[in-house]
């Protein structure tokens, strides 16, 4: 997505014209999409459920929503949806559009849906309240970013060393930052959402997999950020990368953490007294 705030997000490291960008969010896709698709069927999406997918990417969620969980239809909303191409599953809608943008408002959904999104915006307070404004009464709101659950404490191996280095990268060059994202059931809570929850899943490093494929590719992408850090060099990275590709790499992936919160409603009521 779009950050008024830094310009547009990810523009001199994840450009989604760039060769191979597709492919690298594909990866990720094949890592978490299990994870998300088994939230979003145990918090009943289906028949009747409009929904809005927000940085839909490749349309991997919004198309397991419309094709094996029924749902009526998805709105799918990114900052370049030329790889959504809508026209190939009945029922799914795209927009491109900046969802910082004061005059975002694309109406009210019984899911609004939004992985790896917040993270990368500068203005994510106030974008957790602005999707949760688009939540219709009775709908749900779930949200997923990274969560970094052993890089700051864990030995320093070649992994852990470019895992630092990314994070702190990304900070500095386009506003990324999972500090807060363990209060993620307390920001919902504050919006007003009930019946609030949330959990971890964290996919396991296994060479060749998909999840390795998508760090590798993502270094390869942020390496000049990383360089900048001072943490890390050319030689570091190159061993980080082998070490992916055996059974050199013992450390842990970054978790995903999802929450999620409901709309009352009563809430829906009080806004027409």
């Amino acid at each position: 997505m779009r950050a008024t705030e830094a310009g547009r997000y990810g523009e001199g490291l994840f450009r989604p014209e760039e060769t191979g960008e597709a492919g690298r969010i594909d990866l990720g896709a094949l890592a978490y999409d299990e994870a998300s698709a088994a939230r979003l069927a145990a918090l009943g999406a289906g028949p009747g459920w409009h929904c809005l997918d927000v940085g839909a990417g490749t349309g991997t969620v919004a198309r397991w929503l419309l094709e094996s969980a029924g749902v009526t239809g998805v709105l799918a909303v990114d900052r370049d949806t030329r790889s959504l191409d809508a026209g190939r599953t009945p029922g799914l809608s795209t927009l491109t559009a900046d969802i910082t943008a004061p005059d975002f408002d694309p109406g009210r959904f019984q899911l609004v849906h939004a992985r790896f999104v917040l993270m990368h915006l500068r203005s994510w307070r106030r974008m957790i309240a602005k999707l949760g404004s688009l939540v219709a009464p009775g709908g749900v709101l779930v949200l997923s970013d990274a969560v970094d659950l052993t890089t700051a404490g864990a030995p320093a191996t070649p992994y852990t060393m470019v895992m630092r280095a990314m994070w702190q990268g990304l900070r500095e060059s386009i506003g990324t930052d999972i500090s807060w994202v363990p209060d993620y059931p307390y920001l919902l809570r504050e919006e007003g959402l009930h019946r609030v929850a949330a959990e971890i899943h964290v996919p396991p490093l296994v060479p060749g997999s998909p999840l390795n494929r998508f760090w590798a590719d993502t270094w390869d992408r942020a390496r000049g950020a990383m360089l900048a850090t001072g943490q890390v060099d050319e030689a570091q990275i190159e061993r980080a990368r082998r070490a992916l590709s055996s059974d050199e790499c013992t450390g842990v992936s970054p978790g995903m953490l999802t929450a999620w919160g409901w709309r009352t409603e009563e809430a829906g009521r009080d806004q027409h007294l």
